[in-house]
């Protein structure tokens, strides 16, 4: 299809121009900021407005890139499907609804991109038309509709300013400021499924392989957080600690889930959700420098995982558990070998991309003053991620069972080529962004032993994968206990059931018993079938008097003549 090559080129091309106006802007200190007036009725006007500065051209740049590679790679990936073109048009129009949303300082013309993102979003987790993939979609979007409604109302909540420009306002400590942190917080938490919002994330896997790359990396669940950088300025007025130890939560969490899933494209959405948790806590911390950073790093090796893992799916019939896969080197060594790039940048392994964002953030982390309970949180966290990983790495690369067969289907030169260019990302994107975002030197000073905690949490953790593996851990013990823990553990501590089952069952019984009286019981008699019995009731009293009965014929005299009488 050349409609995808087209697309990627220019995608590519503009990628490329926004990420270096980005650097560039950022070096001179410049910003762009367009605005045009529709029209203004009393003191509220109504605008379009763009604003373009280094970070909103650099988040723009890293967003057309992935999406570039990712319709390159959708080319050969989604080569047979029937409605391949209605595809790339999803694609395109969720690109741009990410595009409108980060050049946006107005909350009306963010409102445009958000609901495009999810509706898009909808569309895409719905592609492949099955029962499981519509349920998905459902529990996407209507978590996501929590979010725009607290979008709507802070649009409402701030016109009382006469403009939806928050960037003029939010440096005044107005009383009610604290009802717009708590609107614009819930908009971002359910876009970025932190808890308790969390469930739709790993159900939305039932997108497209390619749809879950962008998803996942650079475009709707960063939303929230790219949100909550924009206003990060609310965050000096209040005491935001809840929220921290929120985010926190849901790293924690995820990291927990993902060590006992067995799904390949849901641990990888596990690890998105506690990528995010760890954007959302250090900015909550107060580094909304240190989170944007480690949003861009996160987004390329992020994208490139997802691209692996959609090949690997691919050529293993579709097969998604990892328990059936293993000794995939000898297979597809290029695409294993940007798995295991990807994997250590997400591990931060020293180096790598996702290494100077996450160290970085580790050691702002105890720079800072918070208690012990966080900090540990936090450190469980960071080990947790590296368990995971190293876990998936085993599975794959190393322990084969022999039970699944391959299909015929090998790597091509189109899916290793958007690779490639992110894997250079993966590698090198880390310590570029490092050199120009954080132009002077940060200064940390901290132990020797906090220093080396990242490293030593490596250490321990990959032996401890090993160890676990060896004797067989999973499956030792079948008891009742053990899988309770591992229902709680592995399943999102309930959250997918609470934010499902729990919601629509009250709901379900309610409607149940409303049908029962209403439609089916005393509704049924006295609202519709009043005027049918009533005539009913008539028409049996008319034959009865009609039917010459003897009775009624000495009765009628009686009465007649008692009236008569009176």
């Amino acid at each position: 299809m050349l409609y995808y090559k087209v697309w990627s080129m220019a995608f590519l091309t503009f990628g490329i121009y926004f990420f270096y106006l980005g650097l560039y802007f950022f070096n001179v200190d410049s910003v762009i900021f367009c605005d045009w007036e529709f029209f203004s009725i009393n003191s509220c006007s109504f605008v379009m407005t763009l604003l373009f500065d280094w970070m909103s051209l650099l988040f723009m740049g890293s967003v057309l890139l992935i999406s570039s590679m990712v319709i390159y790679y959708s080319y050969s990936y989604m080569f047979n499907d029937l409605n391949v073109l209605r595809f790339l048009y999803l694609v395109i129009l969720f690109v741009f609804s990410m595009m409108f949303m980060i050049v946006s300082p107005n909350l009306i013309s963010i409102l445009i991109g958000w609901d495009g993102l999810g509706l898009v979003s909808y569309c895409l987790v719905i592609f492949f038309q099955n029962y499981k993939s519509f349920s998905a979609g459902m529990l996407t979007i209507l978590t996501n509709r929590v979010g725009d409604v607290a979008i709507l109302f802070s649009i409402s909540w701030f016109l009382s300013n006469g403009s939806w420009h928050f960037l003029y306002y939010l440096h005044f400590d107005f009383f009610w400021y604290y009802i717009l942190l708590f609107l614009l917080v819930l908009a971002a938490f359910t876009k970025s499924a932190q808890i308790p919002f969390s469930s739709w994330l790993p159900a939305a896997m039932a997108a497209p392989t390619p749809v879950s790359a962008l998803v996942h990396s650079s475009t709707l669940v960063t939303a929230g957080v790219y949100l909550m950088i924009r206003f990060n300025s609310l965050f000096k007025s209040f005491d935001i600690t809840f929220l921290l130890i929120l985010s926190i939560l849901t790293m924690f969490m995820s990291g927990l889930g993902a060590s006992f899933e067995f799904d390949l494209k849901k641990i990888i959405a596990l690890s998105t959700l506690s990528q995010l948790g760890l954007m959302m806590g250090i900015l909550f911390i107060g580094s909304y420098n240190i989170s944007f950073f480690h949003l861009l790093t996160h987004a390329f090796f992020k994208a490139l995982l997802f691209l692996c893992a959609g090949l690997i799916i691919h050529c293993m019939n579709d097969s998604q558990d990892i328990r059936y896969m293993g000794g995939l080197i000898n297979h597809f060594p290029y695409t294993l070998s940007a798995f295991c790039v990807a994997n250590m940048s997400l591990c931060g392994f020293p180096f790598l991309s996702g290494f100077y964002s996450k160290d970085l953030a580790m050691e702002f982390v105890q720079m800072n003053t918070f208690n012990f309970f966080i900090y540990f949180l936090f450190i469980s966290s960071i080990a947790l991620t590296v368990f995971y990983t190293l876990r998936l790495v085993y599975f794959i690369l190393y322990g084969y069972l022999g039970v699944s067969s391959l299909c015929l289907y090998e790597e091509d030169l189109i899916m290793l080529t958007s690779m490639i260019f992110l894997v250079f990302m993966g590698l090198f994107a880390g310590v570029f962004l490092s050199w120009f975002i954080f132009s002077y030197p940060i200064f940390i000073f901290i132990p020797l032993v906090l220093k080396i905690i990242p490293l030593i949490l490596l250490f321990f953790s990959s032996i401890f994968v090993y160890l676990l593996n060896l004797i067989y851990f999973y499956e030792i013990s079948f008891g009742y206990i053990y899988n309770l823990i591992y229902s709680f553990l592995g399943g999102m501590w309930f959250l997918p059931s609470f934010s499902t089952f729990f919601l629509y069952r009250p709901v379900l019984n309610n409607s149940i018993i409303c049908e029962d009286l209403i439609s089916m019981g005393w509704g049924e008699y006295i609202i519709s079938n009043c005027l049918v019995f009533y005539n009913n009731f008539l028409s049996k009293f008319n034959s009865l008097l009609q039917n010459n009965n003897l009775k009624l014929f000495f009765s009628a005299f009686v009465l007649f003549f008692l009236f008569i009488f009176i």
